[in-house]
């Protein structure tokens, strides 16, 4: 599961995408200077681990982690290949979630790709391309379609049917996220179709310093503008989280965080609410050998929770040994746990729950 950072060239997307993994992509004011897409794997924060570490004291820790992609700038006639834009559209639609990285700073030494600042227009361009890319997919799609519901194949008319509304909407200026499917079949399909704007999607509004804490103007017009979304907005200042991360202990980095008026890093709530977008969660293991976050799916069973650790735990899966993550903390120790009764034993129905602790029995 990995989410794309895409945007207008010039926006901060490869200064962002180096704060979050330290992977140095090249970085500088021009245009398409990320041509292949970089890939990092970046470490969730996660204030639980570091709890759990205290109370279990292992020889090591394992955060769980999230895949960002660093996707080249988008501009406009991209869905017709202009700029380098068949690529660019191919790598986010490899992804599983959309980071829409905004400018929301004026700063004459930048150039803008359009020659001023003006975040909505931005979003308007983008939007506009991965529309016509997905219109051109649904009208591709649906002239074969509709030649199969002629002969009165069921399974081409329900495609046909949900084909329609989506061009319609592509057609208004929509996203196709906005299509609400209307049972498990259309479910099925619009994850078959692999649209661009179904895709859930966060945007982050890239300000100067002066605005790290409360935004500016732009902030303002970004947040009523897609207020109907159902789509999270960060405000970070992408250029000093860069400075931020060129610090070399941690104290220091602290100190400027207060110094900005900050707990702690925008890129951490970034990195949180990406792993949120995804649709993902963690359970712990946690032993002397090593505490460890796991990634999975929300809404995981207990036997594919454990298959993330082996395939053989889950094909073998006999039960799973559950400790809520408050329990764990209350009582400070797994013994502590049991001798209380709150360790639970559940079986292959079992859905995982955000921050369990688990134990997983298996036999193969």
């Amino acid at each position: 599961m990995k989410a794309g950072i895409v945007g207008l060239p010039n926006v901060g997307k490869s200064t962002l995408f180096n704060c979050l993994s330290n992977a140095k992509a090249q970085s500088a004011n021009f245009p398409f200077c990320t041509i292949e897409p970089n890939i990092g794997v970046v470490n969730v924060p996660d204030p639980r681990l570091t709890k759990l570490e205290e109370l279990v004291v292992p020889e090591r820790v394992l955060p769980a982690t999230v895949e960002i992609v660093d996707i080249a700038g988008l501009v406009k006639g991209a869905s017709k290949g202009e700029g380098l834009g068949n690529q660019f559209l191919g790598n986010i639609r490899e992804c599983n979630a959309i980071i829409h990285v905004l400018r929301c700073f004026d700063n004459d030494n930048i150039i803008h790709v359009d020659g001023n600042v003006n975040p909505i227009r931005d979003k308007e361009t983008i939007d506009i391309e991965l529309q016509l890319k997905d219109l051109d997919t649904v009208e591709k799609r649906l002239e074969k379609v509709k030649k199969a519901a002629k002969t009165g194949n069921k399974e081409a008319q329900v495609e046909a049917d949900l084909l329609e509304r989506i061009k319609n909407v592509l057609l208004e200026g929509k996203s196709a996220r906005v299509v609400e499917p209307k049972n498990q079949d259309e479910e099925e399909l619009m994850e078959a179709f692999q649209l661009i704007t179904t895709k859930p999607v966060l945007y982050v509004c890239n300000v100067d310093e002066g605005a790290a804490v409360s935004g500016n103007d732009y902030v303002v017009k970004v947040k009523e503008l897609v207020k109907d979304e159902n789509a999270e907005v960060i405000v970070l200042a992408v250029g000093t989280e860069a400075d931020i991360m060129e610090l070399e202990t941690f104290e220091e980095r602290q100190m400027f965080l207060e110094d900005l008026g900050l707990e702690e890093p925008g890129v951490s709530k970034l990195i949180r609410s990406a792993y949120k977008l995804l649709n993902l969660q963690t359970y712990f293991t946690a032993g002397v050998k090593e505490v460890r976050a796991w990634t999975i799916q929300v809404g995981d069973t207990a036997p594919k929770a454990a298959g993330v650790i082996h395939s053989d735990f889950e094909k073998g899966f006999i039960r799973a040994e559950v400790i809520g993550y408050d329990d764990y903390v209350a009582y400070g120790s797994e013994a502590k746990v049991k001798e209380a009764g709150k360790l639970r034993v559940e079986g292959k129905e079992y859905i995982v729950k955000d921050g369990d602790v688990m134990h997983f029995r298996f036999n193969v």
